[in-house]
C-alpha cells in the first residue's frame, strides 16, 4: 500500500495529479497536435514562403504580361492576364482602396496574433495560408502605385466568368475551406474538441 502510495506521489508530484506529459483539456485522440513553437513555427513559414511566391510570380506577372494579350496555359480556360486592381474582388470597392487597406492590415495582426495561440498542425497550415494571402495583397496596396494605401493589387489568373485573381487569393481561398473544414469536425486552435470541451464542462 505505502508502495504503491509513494509510485504515485513519484510519477505526479501529489496524490491526484494527471500523469507527467498529459495536457489538460486536449485530445487524445489527436495525432495532429503539436507544441506551441513547433504551431507557430509552422503557421509563420507557410505565411512566409506564400508571402515571397506570391511576390514573385507578381514580379515575373509585370515583366512579362505588360502590354500582352491574354497568354493561353489550359486554352481558353486558364489564361494569364495582367490586372490591377484598386479594389476587392470583382474590384468591388475601387474608390475606397485606403479604407480596404486599412481592413487589410488589422486583418493581418488579427491572424498574426491567432498565430500564437495555435496549438494544432491544421489549423497553423490554414492561418499560415490566410497570413500569405492577406499580407500579399497588403504589401501591394502598401507599396505599388499610385502610392501606398492606395497601391493596386497586381492579378493575373483568369478563369471563365470568375475575377481574376493572383496567388495571394488562392492561398486565401484555401484557408478559408480548411477552416471551414477544421470548424465542421469540432477542432479548436488548441486541439481540443468542442464535443471533448462540452464534455468536460460538465
Amino acid at each position: 500500500m505505502q508502495a504503491a502510495r509513494g509510485a504515485s506521489l513519484s510519477a505526479t508530484g501529489r496524490p491526484g495529479d494527471p500523469p507527467a506529459g498529459d495536457t489538460v483539456g486536449a485530445d487524445p485522440t489527436s495525432a495532429t497536435a503539436g507544441r506551441p513553437a513547433r504551431t507557430t513555427g509552422l503557421a509563420l513559414a507557410v505565411g512566409v514562403t506564400g508571402l515571397v511566391v506570391d511576390q514573385v510570380t507578381k514580379v515575373l506577372a509585370v515583366r512579362e504580361l505588360t502590354g500582352r494579350e491574354p497568354v493561353e496555359v489550359l486554352g481558353s480556360f486558364l489564361q494569364l492576364v495582367l490586372v490591377r486592381n484598386p479594389g476587392a474582388a470583382f474590384s468591388a470597392g475601387a474608390s475606397i482602396t485606403p479604407v480596404i487597406s486599412v481592413i487589410a492590415i488589422l486583418a493581418t495582426v488579427v491572424v498574426l496574433w491567432q498565430v500564437r495561440r495555435v496549438r494544432h498542425r491544421a489549423w497553423a497550415l490554414a492561418l499560415g495560408l490566410l497570413l500569405a494571402g492577406v499580407s500579399g495583397n497588403l504589401v501591394d496596396r502598401l507599396f505599388r502605385p499610385p502610392g501606398p494605401l492606395r497601391g493596386h493589387v497586381v492579378d493575373f489568373f483568369a478563369l471563365p466568368n470568375w475575377p481574376v485573381f493572383n496567388v495571394a487569393d488562392i492561398c486565401i481561398n484555401v484557408a478559408g475551406a480548411l477552416l471551414v473544414l477544421l470548424l465542421f469536425r469540432g477542432i479548436n486552435p488548441d486541439g481540443t474538441r468542442h464535443d471533448a470541451t462540452a464534455e468536460a464542462a460538465r
